[in-house]
């Protein structure tokens, strides 16, 4: 028994059609009998892609509330309603829910992409049972059917095909190959040949673009191609982005700090004699305070703002947090069809005259009439009508009529001149097709008017050959036109010959043997799905932001290489690694290769892709995937971040992606990679504003008993500062456009704390500098006896906090020099909170609830003047990096 060495299952491509018929007990003529269909549907099991999985609603929504800093969250709006402050309890509890709401509504999208598997499935199928052929339910076929095909089936499984005539099959969905694939019965392939090599079988899921033909089937429904990849899907493991995993780390740190530092201001405050009670409620409040309850919401925020700014460059977010996993991406894996090329079939270039000519050469006039109109009409491409205005065929004869038509021969009045009388379809055993056309009596000048086209396999056309059409001079040479095709199929173009041969009138005998020889050879033409004019410029931005490009295609691997070079993923004279070469590489030797900085790989299935992203991962990267085929989405589910197509891409790979491009252009990626690090920037400076306004909080309250000052804040003043400052300043941060740099830098090291480069030593010195000035008033105040201490010091402190961020909105240019209305938020959040702080000072109902008292004109605007240090020193500490980086540089 012929086993495939990469999934140890049966290789039916490797046998004859004769040994899969015997070997499933079947019968080519009369197929299976209805009895025994029936048995094997029961053992078998339906034709459809099974749910492997299925988590209830119940422990969907449970998940949502194990992460370390929501349990934190839930415990302070716990102490906050402990401690009568309803309105924080509520805030603290919307954000718990609004971040619970989106997990549970991602927590589907494995389930849909499945569902989209099953989707695909036909519904109907024709098959031969008792010798009859009859049309069942596809779920209803099972191994050893015999499974009937025509041009426009959805194929109901995987067949072994047993007869073929002029058969082609669209597989992009499935393999990446960009043009339908020619199919053959009569052939066989290796064991380990990938799944677009095996061309004596056709796959459940895709279609029948032309031809007929029959098949036993080998396999149905999860033991199927397709339903193999659903069951990749199923076990793919969907990462945590980066900053999922930072946050979570940063929330257990901060909890056993806040316990730790709590507890050492309740013991202390016990043992100088304060109020049990009082000095209780002190430490809850603090612990409340300490704790920036408003990092999720910024972070929501700030993915739903990045997630609008996308969609209006046509990028649409499915998952959220894919926003800021875009900013941390180190490598791309690409698929060529439809991502790097425009999914579309053109002529490149022309050879009739001895050489290779461009397209939009004004050279290729020189060219015969006769091998534009053979373009034009020997094929079956149907011309925009009232029905449709585009045209419509076969990709490959699309590309040769919009080739014609663009040298002046338009398809609807080249074929009013020279109408169509007869044709022989193409075979794939004799590698041609010919159309018979009614000439124009002057035509070949011979009194002959009826012409036939030729075209098909160079090695095939010339071979039937005897000289050139229009002779000139030069001769005509086999060997130096085979010379070039094969050096142009090299390149990974795909190459088709044209010739021609002049009756007197329509042949009686239209055998191929009798039509198709004593040929006059017109040229030949180089065919290729072309890279997207924006392609190249999208990988060198994505190498300027240190981000490496790498394509994964189920492709040739000289067409892959071809593209790859275009686009810059590759130098000329790379070669690719074939799906073989990986599958005969450990995980370890494939870790080496793509350390050798291995950029192209080709003829990949599914598993491969899968191999690639993980030993990327292994090797501390963040992978980003693109693609649009069913054969893309377990690596679009596996990787970090998985990018689909909008236009051509599968359901399947949509419902299993993070970010859908809508216009299919791999460009896009770079404005979506720009606005993930703007968003994680973002949400530093958050994290550094929480952490220094924090720390001055916690430092101010355990120090003052130090130096003999009493309690600076009543636990409602630790309330109020930690609603007003880390509210809206705080969500305003999430709107701060991007720095200049943000494209020009390498993407973060997947190690980096959320705290690293800096940032918490940045935060360390705000805060006790905040805490220098809080302590300064308060000792002043009480030394004069001033009943304001208390509000005096509570007021310093919000107003440090409120300059702080105000600074912090870049990391090294000065803000004074900045366009404040570039952030309207951050302008009206300012706005606001000086006016929540004025009314919580002046307002009487606030002094009665905030116990504070009405300041004189001078200590309010001392308050100001000690913000102003702490603006002032953030702008000063700007200056000595910018300096360090100038250092640096020369």
């Amino acid at each position: 028994m012929a086993l495939d060495r990469t999934n140890g299952r049966e290789a039916w491509h490797a046998r004859d059609a004769d040994a899969a018929v015997t070997a499933l007990g079947s019968d080519a003529h009369l197929g299976l009998s209805s009895e025994d269909a029936a048995r094997r549907l029961i053992g078998a099991g339906p034709n459809q892609v099974m749910d492997v999985r299925r988590r209830s609603p119940i422990a969907l929504l449970i998940g949502q509330f194990t992460d370390v800093m929501i349990l934190i969250l839930i415990a302070a709006a716990i102490i906050s309603g402990a401690l009568g402050d309803i309105v924080d309890t509520f805030a603290i509890l919307a954000i718990v829910l609004l971040n619970a709401a989106i997990g549970f509504t991602q927590d589907f999208r494995a389930e849909k992409a499945v569902r989209a598997l099953r989707s695909m499935a036909s519904p109907r199928a024709r098959v031969v049972r008792d010798g009859l052929i009859r049309e069942i339910a596809a779920r209803d076929v099972v191994p050893g059917d015999i499974a009937v095909l025509e041009a426009g089936d959805a194929i109901p499984a995987d067949l072994r095909l047993i007869e073929s005539a002029n058969l082609s099959v669209e597989e992009a969905a499935l393999t990446g190959e960009s043009v339908p694939v020619e199919k053959s019965s009569k052939s066989t392939a290796a064991r380990d040949a990938m799944l677009g090599d095996r061309v004596n079988t056709v796959f459940k899921g895709t279609t029948v673009v032309r031809g007929r033909g029959r098949g036993i089937v080998v396999a149905t429904g999860m033991a199927t191609e397709i339903g193999r990849i659903a069951g990749l899907l199923v076990q793919a493991v969907e990462t945590r982005t980066p900053m999922q995993v930072k946050l979570a780390r940063f929330g257990r740190v901060l909890a056993i700090a806040i316990i730790v530092i709590c507890a050492v201001i309740l013991v202390l405050g016990l043992a100088r004699g304060e109020p049990p009670l009082n000095m209780f409620l002190t430490a809850v409040s603090l612990a409340v305070a300490a704790i920036p309850e408003a990092l999720p919401a910024v972070v929501t925020v700030g993915l739903a703002l990045g997630a609008q700014r996308m969609a209006r460059v046509n990028a649409l977010v499915r998952n959220l947090p894919a926003v800021e996993t875009l900013g941390a991406v180190t490598v791309i894996c690409t698929d060529k069809t439809g991502t790097l090329t425009r999914n579309r079939m053109s002529v490149e270039s022309v050879y009739g005259d001895g050489a290779w000519i461009a397209t939009a050469d004004p050279m290729t006039e020189r060219l015969p009439a006769a091998l534009w109109i053979a373009l034009a009409i020997s094929n079956d491409v149907r011309s925009p009508d009232q029905a449709s205005d585009t045209a419509i065929g076969d990709p490959t004869e699309l590309a040769l009529y919009e080739a014609a038509a663009g040298a002046g021969f338009v398809r609807a009045d080249t074929a009013s001149r020279f109408p169509r009388v007869a044709e022989i379809p193409f075979e794939s055993e004799r590698k041609a097709m010919s159309t018979l056309h009614q000439a124009p009596s002057d035509t070949a000048g011979t009194g002959k008017i009826v012409r036939t086209f030729v075209k098909g396999a160079p090695e095939a056309i010339v071979a039937r050959c005897t000289k050139r059409h229009v002779p000139d001079g030069t001769p005509f040479d086999p060997g130096r036109i085979l010379d070039a095709a094969e050096a142009k199929a090299a390149e990974g173009y795909r190459v088709l010959a044209f010739a021609l041969r002049d009756f007197d009138h329509v042949p009686a005998d239209l055998a191929p043997d009798e039509i198709e020889r004593d040929l006059e050879f017109l040229g030949l033409v180089a065919l290729l799905d072309g890279a997207r004019p924006e392609a190249a410029e999208a990988v060198a931005t994505c190498r300027a932001a240190g981000i490496r490009p790498i394509m994964v295609t189920g492709d040739h691997a000289a067409t892959a290489v071809n593209i790859a070079v275009q686009t810059g993923i590759a130098a000329p004279g790379d070669a690719a690694m074939t799906g073989t070469d990986i599958a005969a590489l450990s995980d370890h030797e494939l870790a080496a290769a793509l350390l050798r900085r291995s950029t192209v790989f080709a003829r990949v299935a599914p598993e491969h892709k899968i191999r690639i992203v993980k030993a990327l991962q292994d090797a501390k990267q963040f992978v980003a995937m693109t693609g649009d085929g069913v054969n893309d989405a377990p690596a679009l589910k596996q990787a970090d971040i998985g990018v689909s197509m909008g236009k051509v891409g599968t359901d399947v790979a949509r419902e299993s992606s993070d970010l859908i491009l809508l216009n299919d252009n791999f460009a896009t990626i770079v404005a979506a990679v720009r606005e993930g690090r703007r968003m994680y920037d973002n949400v530093r400076r958050f994290v550094k504003f929480a952490l220094a306004g924090n720390s001055a909080e916690i430092l101010t309250l355990s120090l003052a008993p130090f130096f003999g000052l009493p309690l600076p804040f009543l636990p409602i003043h630790i309330l109020w500062i930690n609603f007003i400052t880390d509210g809206l300043p705080g969500l305003a941060l999430a709107s701060e456009p991007a720095g200049r740099d943000v494209m020009a830098r390498p993407p973060r090291p997947r190690d980096e704390s959320i705290l690293g480069m800096g940032l918490w030593q940045q935060a360390a010195r705000a805060g006790a500098l905040m805490t220098v000035l809080s302590l300064g008033v308060l000792a002043w105040s009480i030394s004069q006896d001033n009943p304001h201490w208390q509000t005096l010091t509570f007021t310093t402190l919000t107003f440090c906090q409120l300059a702080f961020v105000a600074s912090i909105r870049t990391d090294d240019r000065f803000t004074i020099g900045l366009r404040m209305p570039a952030n309207r938020a951050m302008t009206l959040a300012l706005a606001v909170t000086v006016g929540l702080q004025m009314a919580a000072i002046y307002v009487p109902i606030m002094n009665d609830v905030l116990k504070t008292t009405p300041l004189p004109p001078f200590e309010f605007g001392l308050c100001a003047v000690f913000a102003g240090i702490i603006f002032a020193y953030c702008e000063f500490e700007k200056w000595l990096v910018r300096g360090r980086q100038c250092a640096s540089h020369v």
